[in-house]
């Protein structure tokens, strides 16, 4: 049996389990849920809408397939039947002291659902993969270039299956299939096309008409197709700062991937040593630090709230994380020697926006608190 890591995520979905009669854990394929929520709740009963028979069965009599498993249930992949939720709502509704733990894969599925039907009645959770302070010390200690190469979902790091094994089947099963699904996608050649040139612009601002000219779609198709990738917790999207609230969101975002393992594997970088030399190095270690950030906010069950600022100038602050007012700025750094001139762009943003609260380099070298810290300290 496959040894449980703990996750840092446990004890907000514990805290917050006794308030809410239903607990919703979205995040990518493989990334851990089901394992997460045998853990926590060992004696609820079990049932993955993965397998045929019980999605069929949960189609043909949503009530009766409910009412079958009792009082306190694990639903997995409940995306598959969309139907379930109103059920829920009914029993939790008649009865406070039953208890779901509802898990997806497909945040635009679940969502449009469960905003309809469970509003103010469940919590909700994000888990992606590991982050580098819930592995192992002895891997946490790996070269940076292994540590990217490798990634960081739970069949490479507890399993031990060879990263180049797991992410092609992870591609191949998953992606294609997923995407294929929601947005019945006939030309696959197209999509791996698109999907390889998003890799290669990781951490850039994403511009979906330049991408459609080299696919030979349109622009829409481009953005359907990252809207999917978007809610399949492949990519997701950092929005440039602005004071303006609509100006920043109608700007480009930076499109990043959730594990550089698979951002790899996309590029075909399949060793350390390629990856040492490899001129996106830079790109991948950023992609790595921002999912780092992004990890710290969903583990505790808040919504990370993270923007990049960019002048028409060229200057550029990587990261500004906001919370309670505050923002808290980071340069990302690829190599192991830290360079005063890394704090130039923080230090000239700092008193443009006045309530900064601390600014710090990631990077891969000696921690250096308050300045700098190794992307391994986070």
């Amino acid at each position: 049996m496959t040894k449980y890591f703990d996750r840092k995520i446990d004890s907000a979905v514990l805290f917050a389990q006794p308030y809410y009669p239903v607990t919703c854990i979205t995040g990518p394929r493989q990334s851990g849920k089901t394992s997460l929520c045998k853990h926590l709740f060992p004696d609820y009963k079990y049932v993955n809408l993965e397998d045929l028979a019980h999605r069929a069965a949960a189609t043909a009599d949503p009530i009766g397939f409910m009412n079958s498993y009792g009082t306190n249930v694990i639903i997995d992949e409940v995306q598959h039947v969309p139907q379930l939720l109103s059920v829920i709502q009914v029993m939790v509704d008649e009865d406070r002291s039953r208890r779901f733990i509802i898990t997806g894969s497909s945040n635009f599925s679940l969502m449009t659902t469960m905003t309809q039907s469970l509003a103010g009645r469940v919590a909700l959770f994000t888990l992606l993969p590991f982050s580098l302070n819930e592995i192992p010390e002895e891997t946490r200690k790996q070269s940076i270039e292994q540590l990217m190469l490798n990634g960081l979902y739970p069949g490479v790091i507890a399993n031990g299956t060879p990263h180049s094994l797991f992410y092609s089947n992870y591609y191949n099963t998953y992606v294609k299939r997923d995407v294929s699904d929601l947005l019945k996608v006939k030309n696959l050649l197209h999509f791996d096309t698109f999907i390889r040139l998003v890799a290669a612009r990781a951490g850039s601002e994403f511009n979906a008409s330049a991408i459609a000219k080299e696919v030979g779609v349109s622009s829409v198709t481009i953005s359907e197709w990252l809207s999917i990738l978007t809610s399949s917790y492949i990519t997701f999207q950092v929005r440039p700062y602005y004071a303006n609230i609509s100006k920043r969101l109608t700007k480009m975002p930076k499109v990043y991937f959730y594990d550089t393992g698979l951002l790899c594997y996309l590029l075909s970088i399949n060793d350390s040593d390629a990856l040492a030399m490899h001129p996106l190095r830079g790109s991948i270690f950023e992609n790595l630090a921002m999912c780092e950030l992004f990890k710290q906010g969903f583990n505790t069950g808040s919504e990370p709230n993270i923007n990049f600022y960019r002048e028409h100038s060229g200057r550029e602050v990587d990261a500004m994380v906001q919370s309670n007012g505050k923002y808290r700025l980071y340069e990302m750094k690829a190599g192991q020697t830290f360079q005063t001139d890394y704090t130039n762009n923080m230090k000239y943003l700092a008193p443009i926006l006045k309530d900064v609260e601390s600014t710090m380099v990631i990077y891969d070298g000696v921690s250096i608190p308050p300045i700098a810290l190794n992307i391994r300290d986070l």
